[in-house]
């Protein structure tokens, strides 16, 4: 899962799901979210990356795993492994 751009799993009762995609808003960075309670293979993967527990946000950028990034963390991950999920000022 994750392979190509980046991924945000989340739950929607998840604070820091909802502070990470808050700041996430007014950036341009492109993303896809997946709900792991309505995904059981996205919580499994989940749980293949933060070390059994279903941690939430975890973030893949084009297949590298973050768990619980800042936008700070995340955004410079983008900027190295997957620059084209940053859409032109415009």
């Amino acid at each position: 899962m994750g392979q190509d751009g980046v991924v945000i799993y989340w739950r929607p009762d998840c604070v820091f799901c909802l502070d990470l995609l808050l700041r996430l808003k007014f950036t341009r960075l492109r993303y896809t979210k997946v709900d792991i309670r309505r995904n059981p293979d996205a919580a499994a993967f989940v749980r293949t990356v933060a070390d059994g527990n279903e941690t939430v946000p975890t973030v893949t950028v084009a297949g590298v795993p973050l768990v619980n990034p800042s936008k700070r963390l995340l955004l410079e991950t983008v900027r190295e492994f997957a620059p084209e999920a940053l859409s032109p000022a415009g």
